[in-house]
């Protein structure tokens, strides 16, 4: 059995993922912005389930919390960051205040668990770090802008993060769900429509998404375990892409970019100094 942290747990996937690990034995230290949420959980696995309040923009609380939970129970297997959300608008809808809280929540708050984690798996010889992002991680949707920028961030960051860890046997996973019936469509931030993206791509996403003609067919249990399945993986694996809307439109979008690079590949390589 394994001991994981896992920020983002009151609902979702978080909450899903941590019902199933005490299920099966495991040890989960739990972040909340809210206290309580957990409560129900807490009373029927007192020894397992540790629950600590964490806003993770709030950089200082994420080391003091880490650091904390390390101290508690001495070591943690699994760092699993979840804690993130989505602002559903057009780039012109968005209010700076919006973008500002969407770069904090889902880059910086995910970087800092992280850079707080590492110390911590470095001394005791290693652990698996499971960094959520989403099919939109690699592909993109109209309206959703923003949450594209900080999923593109964290997975550059993490695939440099990850050869710099390797030697101390710390493995990094980015996981990319497609659409998952959780709690994610109805966290959505939005903002005030502009009439002007109402006959564009992004109001016809959006008139999509709230007449429930997106498809959300995703399985979260089966991805749950299927996250919980690669901690026991050697080497970690690098992605874990779950959904055939994830694999179709990622492929598609890999497939796209390779054509457009292979494309431009006799202007690339006439623009070196000739000696």
């Amino acid at each position: 059995m394994k001991t994981w942290f896992i920020t983002g747990t009151s609902t979702g996937l978080g909450r899903i993922l941590t019902e199933k690990l005490l299920q099966q034995g495991h040890t989960v230290a739990a972040t909340v912005r809210k206290a309580n949420v957990l409560d129900d959980l807490k009373k029927e696995y007192p020894e397992r389930l540790h629950v600590y309040t964490l806003d993770v923009t709030d950089s200082k609380s994420v080391r003091e919390i880490v650091n904390t939970a390390f101290s508690d129970l001495g070591r943690i297997d699994v760092i699993v960051n979840n804690a993130g959300y989505a602002l559903f608008c057009s780039v012109e809808e968005a209010s700076d205040e919006q973008i500002e809280q969407q770069l904090k929540t889902n880059i910086t708050g995910s970087i800092q668990v992280i850079r707080a984690a590492l110390p911590h798996l470095r001394s005791q010889g290693g652990g698996r770090i499971l960094q959520l992002s989403s099919a939109g991680g690699q592909t993109t949707y109209p309206n959703f802008s923003f949450y594209h920028t900080t999923k593109w961030a964290m997975e550059g960051f993490c695939e440099t993060v990850l050869q710099e860890v390797a030697p101390f046997n710390i493995g990094v996973t980015i996981v990319e769900p497609g659409a998952h019936r959780t709690s994610f469509g109805t966290g959505m931030v939005t903002a005030p429509i502009m009439e002007a993206y109402d006959a564009t791509p992004a109001g016809d996403i959006r008139r999509a998404f709230y007449s429930g003609a997106f498809p959300v067919k995703g399985d979260v249990n089966i991805t749950v375990q299927a996250m919980i399945d690669s901690t026991e993986i050697t080497p970690a694996p690098r992605r874990l892409t779950m959904g055939t809307d994830a694999y179709t439109h990622i492929r598609a979008s890999l497939v796209s970019r390779l054509e457009e690079l292979d494309a431009q590949k006799e202007l690339a390589m006439s623009s070196e100094i000739k000696e």
